[in-house]
């Protein structure tokens, strides 16, 4: 059973990835549903989330894409079917036809292409497909949402009588428009409409002499607006008509909400199903923003995330046009906690959410932005401690909350928990503060968790390097510029570079080495140590790329020679074949010549015949043998050619090899020698000084601020003094 508090959905942010999912939904309920995603319950279920999202992103990327799922909602429509004596209006049934048909074209497109997405066709493959519900209220209902006249005789027979009598309404009112026009009782505009009604505009003066119904009067009082009375006899009859229309139309229209309502449960179905799909397709569009994949998930307790990414990080980045730095970690039965040290603003806090998003997404049914050697498990238990916690409401301070959190993870935590915590043992006495701490994380290591922390504390790194399942991790930064790297390098701990980033934000030398002072000898040294390892392992990845970039240049400049050579074979035998054939015609076309000239002196025909019978034969036979000849040709051009080459490029790589050796041999020129005055800087700094005196293979130099003892060796020269 999979249990993840929602302290742990808070810390990681998930709500946004659930608020960024719900804007590519195109249904109100998929926006909804996607809003409550929390972690599956259990393994099977998150497993069959995350194939039916992996195989809708495939129709995504080939031909066969899902015909659309969008829908108009039909709670309301729902609800009312579930009420005795209640009827759907028009425009209710049509929503009713959208969703049926909706929901039939994708499930029969689904099971047409089952091979492709068997997951998805097996979800959908419990519910009924039928037409019924469609062709029911398509006989009687029209496309513009009108029940059809033919509905019922009854219906289509009072439509006969009110369109009868809308006839007689418009030839009587016309007949009256006329006679009072011609009697010159009407006003200029003659006519107008009042409640829906055809009514004369009589002048006020004869009103009296109009018979009919009066509806009104202009604002002036100078006109009035009467209905005729012959019209107003048939549009009391039309009313009546009317009257029994609706009665009929409503009785239509609870005659079929009577036939859906044993549908009830199917069309619940078809709703929901149609709102899965679009939480689903929302998913694999999302997937697709990041070029999410599903990795593999195993048994064997091992968690290994090769070049992941942070999604919030890289969609944000990603409009920018930045760089998004991947991260590489894996956990397993035998490396069961990372312990992550290194400067602030190194990304180690970035890359404990980066572990702590992805598994809380892939245990929600979402893809996640790996590599496709990627491999996971699935956790019972993610639990985290991540940000300043300080409660002002519960007048709680940072390390009492801490304790708090660490009460509850000695609670919940075992073997199938994942924790991780951000900043580990703050907030207290430093030395206190680091020996409870390294009291929780020996009890998290042997109740077998798995788990990332972060810390500057120097004995949770010892503990790390100590304790045979537990590791040391660091975020690399430049050993010359301090810049962060972002990138994790398992293996060791990190240097804080307090001292470094202190010098290099300008505090001065002197300032620096008072605080040196101030502190064990040991702790230095320590910190000093794990700086030149991450110093020198920075430099090694610098010569292993170099390395290989060269690597790759050789191998595309050869392939290039091999391209040229083969290009320039192919025409020498393109130009061969050419004049072979050109040869041989030239050889024909003179036999024939010779024919045509004998036959024209001695007119033998037969003679003729038998000469060109023969010289057919003959070139017959040559044919056969060219094509015996012409295979074993063209494989001795090909074993040429190809020895051609390898000579060719052995002499340039020999050629290489003597450069190499030049430019090893080349002399190396004497180091300068420095004098007081000259303008100098430490090897593998930035600042510049000038040297006060020298003296026994030492210089003073003068840094303006401060002065400082360096061993000439250390030195590099920047400007000599002008004599």
């Amino acid at each position: 059973m999979i249990h993840i508090h929602k302290k742990t959905l808070q810390d990681l942010e998930f709500s946004t990835i659930l608020q960024q999912v719900s804007e590519l939904c195109v249904t109100a309920l998929g926006h909804e549903a996607t809003l409550q995603i929390s972690p599956l319950r259990d393994k099977e279920t998150a497993v069959k989330s995350l194939q039916l999202t992996n195989e809708y992103l495939a129709s995504l990327l080939n031909e066969n894409r899902i015909p659309n799922h969008g829908f108009e909602t039909i709670t309301k429509e729902l609800k009312l079917l579930k009420i005795e004596n209640t009827y759907l209006e028009t425009h209710s049934l049509k929503k009713i036809v959208s969703i049926s048909i909706t929901a039939n074209d994708i499930i029969l497109f689904l099971k047409k292409f089952q091979e492709y997405y068997n997951n998805l066709y097996d979800y959908a493959s419990d519910i009924e497909v039928t037409k019924v519900l469609i062709e029911e209220v398509d006989s009687i209902v029209d496309r513009f949402g009108d029940v059809k006249d033919h509905a019922t005789p009854l219906l289509e027979e009072l439509r006969q009588g009110i369109n009868k009598i809308k006839g007689k309404i418009n030839q009587s009112f016309s007949s009256a428009l006329h006679t009072y026009h011609q009697l010159e009782y009407l006003d200029d505009i003659r006519e107008t409409v009042v409640d829906n009604r055809r009514v004369l505009a009589v002048k006020a003066m004869y009103r009296r002499k109009v018979k009919g119904a009066i509806m009104g009067g202009s604002k002036t009082g100078s006109i009035v607006y009467i209905e005729p009375e012959t019209t107003l006899q048939y549009t009391r009859e039309l009313n009546n008509l009317e009257y029994e229309e609706n009665e009929e139309v409503i009785r239509i229209l609870k005659s079929l909400t009577n036939f859906i309502r044993p549908f009830l449960r199917l069309l619940n179905q078809y709703q929901a199903f149609l709102t899965e799909m679009d939480v689903i397709s929302a998913k694999a569009k999302y997937a697709k923003s990041m070029d999410a994949i599903l990795p593999e998930i195993n048994d064997n307790r091992e968690l290994y995330l090769r070049d992941a990414l942070h999604p919030l990080l890289y969609l944000s980045n990603k409009k920018k046009n930045e760089k998004t730095y991947p991260q590489s970690i894996k956990l397993t039965q035998e490396n069961r906690i990372i312990v992550i040290s290194g400067p602030n603003a190194g990304g180690k806090s970035i890359t404990l959410k980066t572990v702590g998003l992805l598994q809380i997404m892939l245990q929600s049914g979402f893809l996640i932005p790996v590599h496709e050697r990627s491999h996971v498990f699935l956790f019972d238990r993610i639990i985290t401690d991540i940000g300043d916690n300080q409660s002002i409401e519960n007048h709680l301070s940072t390390y009492s909350y801490r304790l708090k959190q660490m009460n509850y993870f000695l609670k919940k935590c075992n073997k199938n928990t994942l924790f991780l915590i951000d900043e580990f043992g703050t907030g207290s006495d430093p030395e206190l503060g680091g020996a409870l701490a390294e009291t929780f994380l020996e009890e998290f290591y042997h109740r077998e968790a798995f788990g990332i922390i972060t810390t500057h504390y120097s004995n949770l790194k010892i503990l790390a390097n100590e304790l045979p399942y537990m590791q040391n991790a660091n975020m690399m930064f430049d050993e010359k510029t301090l810049e962060p790297i972002y990138k994790l390098a398992l293996g060791q701990a990190g240097s804080s570079f307090t001292f470094e980033v202190a010098q290099k934000n300008g505090i001065p030398y002197s300032l620096i080495n008072r605080a040196k002072k101030k502190i064990e000898k040991g702790k230095v040294r320590f910190d000093r140590t794990i700086a030149k390892l991450q110093k020198e392992r920075s430099k090694l990845e610098k010569t292993e790329q170099s390395l290989k970039e060269n690597e790759r240049k050789k191998q595309t400049e050869a392939e290039k020679l091999e391209e040229i050579n083969i290009k320039i074979q192919k025409k020498l035998e393109s130009y061969q074949e050419l004049y072979d054939s050109n040869q041989r015609l030239i050889y024909l076309g003179q036999k024939i010549d010779d024919l045509s000239e004998k036959y024209f002196n001695n007119k033998q025909k037969r003679e003729l015949m038998n000469e060109l019978f023969k010289l057919v034969q003959i070139e017959n036979s040559k044919r056969k043998k060219t094509t015996v000849k012409k295979q074993k040709a063209e494989k001795a051009k090909v074993e040429k050619v190809k020895q051609e080459a390898e000579k060719t490029v052995a002499v340039i790589r020999k050629k290489k090899k003597i450069a190499k050796e030049k430019e090893k041999n080349k002399p190396v020129p004497p180091p300068p020698i420095l004098k007081v005055g000259d303008r100098v800087r430490m090897q593998d700094g930035r600042a510049v000084g000038s040297i006060d005196s020298i003296e026994k293979n030492k210089a003073i130099v003068n840094y303006g601020m401060f002065t400082t003892n360096v061993s000439l060796e250390q030195l590099e020269l920047v400007e000599a003094i002008k004599k």
